[in-house]
């Protein structure tokens, strides 16, 4: 296990050494401090937001001797092509979801940072007036925006290194930062509920905070209830249970999947890359949280952190840009994680995925045996087989998770696109949905807000949306599959404008007191292929559902 995972640090650190410092006029301006827990082989690195507020971001840069972070004139370290190769994951899909992005403070050169990172690798643009960026306040706002953060806590940094890692994994996702006002909790929270009420596909959060003995955080978990919308939060950054300070939250609320660091390298098998636990990544046990079901095996007595992983040891870190400290970086830290595999989520249609699905993709996924974030002797900090604390249940591979297979990304063998009603388009109830999808689709499916309408297996792809659907943002999806069972999503965002009947679909009227799912003759699980009985269906589903929690 030890010679694999200083094979991961070698291959990787040797890249990193060949960055040339870049010459400036004046220091940069975040305050680092120093990773004491690294290994001896690995470059010098630090965390960035050591500020000492309520919550900490979880990203680490590679440093100078003199403690300032190491800024280089051009790219170094893994640039988009390499993580896509990496993770297979194909640039080129043809939706466009929404990843929203949580983070603290103002950064006034977010765009033109993120311009740069974009123009440098040839991805398209994603800016404000195309309305692929969209900045907001935490109330949801575009204005007032927060001010920019202090020098000893540069969250612009986590946030430039989030930006640029969506952009990374999914070149064509649509990007929206949500903006809390500093690092405590109830600005940071309300933040994220303004990011739900957004409805994108998925939210990356790269923060949190130890949480202490005797500490009950049940009552948080309201803020991170937001079904249908996948929320992926980095694992921490201080090893197993932060270094003894305590388990990482909201990493592990029930709600969300947490997401681990490796260490990551080119290699001679058949992928092409290998993987190891990184010493610093995240795991934790916590102290309050109620287990899972799907982590019925796991030695702690409460959740358990985490869930899945990605590259997040700086000495094999990302290339990122950031002006005001001296423009390209080399960053890391499970900051790096969380929106990777988030974009890899959004891009591949499992924008509704739940800790339980990733244990369920296991056979999409890279399990990672080897490495290790602590002493506690066992798989709480040692990377293994299966399930493990460091890197959950392995890293993705975008192509298996889209249903297609491949060593390097590449499109499906089957497409979709909704093509009528627009992106963002102000909508009556009972609108119609259309799309185009490939001569190879056998099977479509129409969902809103995570929720079946309707599985048809022939036809044209023309759906109704149920005429009782409530006013407000929704997230609609169509979903095709062909004979082989490789898979395509497009989704779209609609406001629903007037009338509407309290968020109930035809066929049921929410006024029943008990807990069994409503039973209509007819109803299929996702199999449907009547108009009339799946609209009923999903009145009947929708009123089960404001009666009765989803699970975990």
């Amino acid at each position: 296990m030890r010679a694999r995972t200083s094979a991961v640090r070698h291959l990787a650190i040797a890249a990193i050494a060949v960055a040339t410092p870049l010459s400036v006029s004046a220091a940069p301006r975040a305050r680092v401090t120093s990773d004491l827990r690294r290994s001896p082989d690995a470059p010098l690195t630090g965390s960035v937001c050591g500020g000492g507020g309520e919550n900490r971001c979880y990203a680490h840069v590679v440093i100078t001797s003199a403690g300032e972070i190491h800024a280089n004139a051009a790219p170094s370290g893994f640039a988009p092509s390499d993580l896509q190769s990496a993770y297979q994951i194909d640039p080129n899909i043809a939706t466009t979801p929404t990843v929203a992005i949580v983070d603290a403070y103002g950064y006034a050169n977010l765009e033109a940072d993120l311009a740069h990172y974009r123009a440098q690798f040839g991805l398209p643009a994603c800016t404000i007036a195309n309305g692929c960026l969209k900045i907001v306040n935490q109330a949801g706002q575009a204005t007032p925006l927060p001010d920019d953060p202090p020098a000893s806590d540069d969250w612009t940094v986590e946030t430039a290194l989030d930006v640029d890692m969506v952009s990374a994994a999914c070149p064509r996702c649509k990007i929206l930062v949500v903006q809390a006002n500093d690092t405590s909790s109830i600005n940071l929270y309300t933040a994220q509920n303004s990011a739900a009420a957004a409805r994108p596909t998925v939210i990356s959060d790269s923060w949190g905070r130890p949480q202490q003995v005797g500490e009950d955080l049940t009552g948080h978990e309201p803020y991170f209830d937001h079904p249908g919308i996948a929320q992926f939060f980095s694992g921490g950054d201080s090893g197993y249970n932060e270094g003894g300070r305590g388990p990482s939250y909201p990493s592990t609320s029930a709600h969300v999947i947490a997401v681990g660091g490796t260490a990551l390298a080119r290699s001679g098998n058949a992928r092409g890359w290998i993987e190891a636990a990184w010493t610093m990544g995240g795991s934790s046990c916590s102290l309050s949280i109620p287990k899972t079901a799907y982590q019925a095996t796991t030695p702690c007595a409460f959740r358990a952190a985490t869930d899945i992983s990605a590259v997040g040891d700086p000495a094999t870190g990302v290339a990122v840009y950031n002006a005001n400290n001296g423009g390209w970086m080399v960053l890391g830290g499970t900051s790096a994680a969380a929106p990777i595999v988030a974009a890899i989520f959004a891009a591949t249609g499992h924008g509704d995925a739940t800790g339980a699905f990733v244990k369920q993709q296991v056979a999409s996924l890279f399990d990672v045996t080897s490495g290790s974030n602590g002493a506690c002797g066992n798989i709480l900090c040692n990377a293994a087989a299966g399930w493990d604390g460091p890197t959950g249940f392995g890293t993705p591979s975008a192509a298996r998770l889209a249903g297609t297979t491949g060593g390097g990304g590449g499109g499906g063998t089957v497409q979709v696109m909704i093509t009528s009603p627009a992106d963002n388009a102000t909508v009556a109830a009972g609108f119609v949905v259309t799309a185009n999808v490939s001569m190879t689709a056998v099977q479509a499916s129409f969902s809103i807000d995570g929720t079946l309408v309707q599985t048809i297996t022939s036809g044209q792809v023309k759906f109704t949306a149920p005429a009782g659907l409530k006013p407000g943002a929704h997230l609609v999806e169509v979903k095709v599959a062909d004979a082989a069972g490789a898979t395509a999503v497009s989704q779209i965002h609609v406001t629903v404008s007037g009338g509407g009947i309290g968020g109930i679909g035809i066929g049921g009227d929410g006024s029943g007191t008990g807990t069994d799912e409503p039973k209509a003759a007819g109803c299929q699980a996702g199999r449907d292929t009547g108009m009339p009985t799946a609209l009923a269906c999903l009145g009947l589903a929708w009123a089960a559902r404001r009666r009765r929690r989803p699970a975990a």
